[in-house]
């Protein structure tokens, strides 16, 4: 999948890209007390990542790699 910005109320929290669907689901699901900042409100949401998302998300993960990280290891970025 493409980067994807995790919006939280419409406000974006972070960059990931998820492997499928299915991780995305997940994310969203076991991360949402994360996402939340603790609170048990507000609206969790997703939408593809803008050109200037995606830059911070490839420099992050350029970073990573350089580090000799793993490219499976590196799931997103917070904003």
């Amino acid at each position: 999948m493409l980067p994807t910005t995790i919006l939280v109320d419409e406000t974006p929290r972070c960059v990931v890209r998820p492997t499928d669907r299915k991780a995305l689901a997940r994310l969203l699901r076991t991360g949402r007390e994360v996402l939340l900042a603790g609170t048990n409100k507000g609206e969790i949401s997703h939408r593809e990542a803008t050109d200037t998302e995606q830059t911070r998300w490839h420099d992050a993960f350029t970073l990573h790699k350089a580090g000799s990280g793993d490219e499976e290891e590196f799931f997103g970025v917070p904003l």
